[in-house]
């Protein structure tokens, strides 16, 4: 019985797909080192663990209102898309799921207050902000073509980049919000991808985002500028003298631009088609924070 419990919890958490949580704390975690701040590693874990709970509890709101409204039932899974299908395939355990969501939140709420008062009332932005994303995103903010596109970015760009360098190094930093652009185009994108094989579901369910609202030729076009904006600015600041020339260890990922849009632009009708495609979005998601971090650690 309790391993069928942590399994729907694993479940709805979505764990798999956490994988963007180190990639962007990492990243913080850099440009406050870069920027001579002594890190403290209980600093370190407590923000980690608490981005790490704020992924999993908008995961598992997605998740429960994504069951109760129906729409699960009617999306088709990819490795990438559609939910996991853990509510409905257990639809007894739907509580649980809420519970999970539930639970995960208020560990956020509690090392949030935490830095708070440790690291002063400056990271209460972070927190609120945070706090709005999570409960918002999938009643609310989907309901927007414009909100929808830009709300995961937000929260794994400005927030939690900007959030873990100012829990680190204790002030606000334009190197970590320049940085933090980087995860936003490319998060936001990320979603974005993984929005086209869910159109007819999303469009049933009241879900109102940029390729319902504008079109699948639109939601290319925008896919295409947001894929290749964080680039553009790794460029941009290394030109300016904002970033040291190593961090253009960043920039390899960009070998896969190339066949990511032309796939993208071929199969964006297709939910099979996309599949490789949409593997390698979260291929460039996670190494470019990662590259990018790395060349400010050894810079």
């Amino acid at each position: 019985m309790l391993s069928k419990s942590v399994k729907i919890m694993f479940g709805v958490a979505r764990v798999p797909f956490l994988a963007l949580v180190p990639a962007c704390v990492l990243l913080g975690t850099a440009t406050a080192h870069f920027q001579k701040a002594m890190i403290l590693p209980s600093d370190l874990a407590a923000s980690f663990l608490m981005w790490l709970l704020a992924h999993i509890s908008v995961n598992s709101f997605n998740e429960y209102f994504d069951f109760k409204s129906g729409l699960d039932l009617h999306t088709t899974a990819t490795p990438f898309s559609g939910g996991s299908k853990t509510l409905p395939n257990n639809p007894k355990e739907a509580g649980l799921g809420l519970l999970t969501a539930l639970g995960s939140l208020s560990g956020v709420l509690i090392l949030g207050v935490y830095f708070v008062v440790a690291k002063g009332l400056l990271f209460l932005p972070f927190l609120l902000f945070a706090v709005v994303l999570i409960t918002t995103y999938t009643e609310y903010l989907t309901r927007s073509a414009f909100l929808c596109l830009i709300a995961p970015g937000l929260g794994f760009g400005p927030v939690m980049v900007m959030g873990t360098h100012y829990i680190l190094s204790g002030s606000y930093s334009w190197l970590a919000f320049f940085v933090s652009l980087v995860p936003f185009f490319l998060v936001s994108d990320l979603l974005l991808l993984n929005q086209f094989p869910d159109v007819e579901a999303d469009k049933k369910a009241g879900r109102k985002h940029l390729i319902i609202s504008d079109g699948r030729g639109a939601g290319v076009k925008v896919y295409i500028l947001f894929l290749i904006l964080p680039f553009a600015l790794l460029l941009a600041g290394n030109l300016s003298g904002l970033l040291p020339f190593r961090s253009l260890i960043g920039l390899l990922p960009a070998v896969l631009l190339i066949p990511l849009i032309r796939g993208v632009v071929r199969n964006n009708t297709s939910n099979t088609g996309l599949i490789p495609y949409m593997a390698m979005n979260v291929l460039v998601n996670i190494l470019t924070p990662l590259l990018l971090a790395l060349g400010l650690f050894i810079s």
